[in-house]
């Protein structure tokens, strides 16, 4: 398994240590739950440097970028950045990332750990048949570049300590608290340049620190120092699939796949139909206007059960019951106390409050289908 260059960190921190996507990662450190509540309350550090760093430059790195990703990147100014999604052309989802604009002619994507070598592959044999393809270059930056994301509530209370002063690049800002959500900004830090974008993946206000693996410890280590009497605690695989599956954001390899496409998993938003021509539209045009013949749905479980798991098969209610689907992620809701899920079903069976059963170990168990996300913030 690889190993990012946190594995030491993650060992003196009594980290327990699992196979992710190939990589050897921590699952929970302190325990799932109390990781989990530390990013709802207070602030949680992940390290992310098992994912993927893709550098496209040129100038004909925008037009490459807006046909080979559903998303228009011309909205972007440079500092800006956008979730959109890799799709092959029967529309299914090779891949969903975050694009970030760094500057004039220079896209950053960060992509899933476990679809590097098939989203390089992928990029590259379009860049071979894309007629501007001397206009551009791409670079598979991950093995040098490290990630990390600090996300919570009281982030902002210490992030300017770790990182002082104005950007030198990416959005304009006068401090790194300043960036806006989805914007992102480079910073010299130990004599490099590191970016710091603000997106997240939980929820919570967050932030993430892309930098040379090289410097990756350090920053670690700092962010710990300076977060700890804030309520800073380093967090697991295990909080980050919980804090996720709360706010029903996709997990490659669960909700999406080659044979899935955005539009099925409710992510239609991110497919810009309406600019100009790009891989997998005139599919995805189709599905549109005839509808998708399944839907991702949220749910909760309404009675006493062991809560759901991925896989387990769902059902519908009364008499003629039948399996009209499978759950793709399910878990048990640190901040609800509730078993909560998400699972692909027919149109049908898709609207807020429609009754489902979840077999779990033989059994199966009343559900009800609910808004996204499963968790919201009390205001």
């Amino acid at each position: 398994m690889k190993r990012t260059p946190l594995y030491a960190a993650h060992q003196r921190l009594g980290g327990k240590l699992i196979e992710f996507g190939g990589w050897e990662m921590p699952v929970q450190y302190t325990g799932i739950v109390e990781e989990h509540r530390a990013v709802r309350q207070g602030g949680g550090l992940f390290d992310i440097s098992h994912m993927g760093e893709i550098r496209v430059r040129g100038p004909g790195a925008e037009a490459f970028l807006n046909w080979t990703l559903t998303n228009d990147l011309r909205k972007l100014a440079a500092g800006q950045g956008q979730y959109t999604l890799l799709c092959n052309e029967r529309g299914g989802v090779i891949d969903d990332l975050y694009a970030y604009h760094l500057a004039p002619w220079e896209y950053l994507l960060i992509i899933n750990a476990s679809r590097i070598e098939a989203d390089v592959a992928w990029l590259e044999a379009q860049q071979a048949r894309f007629p501007r393809r001397d206009d551009l270059t791409l670079e598979n930056a991950s093995d040098a570049t490290g990630a990390l994301a600090v996300q919570g509530p009281r982030v902002v209370e210490f992030l300017e300590h770790c990182f002082p002063g104005p950007s030198s690049g990416g959005a304009s800002v006068a401090r790194v608290t300043a960036l806006k959500k989805n914007q992102v900004a480079g910073f010299n830090h130990a004599g490099a340049r590191i970016w710091i974008s603000r997106t997240g993946y939980t929820g919570e206000d967050g932030f993430e620190v892309i930098a040379p693996g090289t410097l990756i410890e350090e920053i670690w280590n700092q962010l710990l120092a300076a977060g700890f009497k804030h309520g800073l605690k380093p967090a697991g695989l295990g909080a980050r699939d919980t804090l996720r599956t709360e706010m029903c954001y996709p997990l490659y390899g669960h909700e999406l796949d080659e044979n899935t496409t955005p539009l099925e998993a409710g992510l239609g938003f991110f497919v810009a139909l309406d600019k100009e021509d790009f891989i997998g539209r005139t599919a995805l045009a189709g599905q549109k206007a005839n509808g998708p013949a399944r839907k991702l749905v949220a749910f909760k479980m309404t009675g006493k059960s062991a809560p759901p798991r991925p896989h387990y098969a769902l059902w519908t209610t009364g008499p003629g019951a039948a399996k009209v689907g499978t759950v793709t992620s399910g878990t048990q809701s640190p901040s609800l106390g509730i078993g909560i899920g998400m699972g692909y079903v027919p149109p049908a069976c898709a609207a807020p409050d429609t009754p489902l059963e979840i077999e779990i170990r033989g059994q199966r168990a009343p559900a009800v289908v609910v808004p996204k996300p499963i968790y919201r913030k009390a205001p």
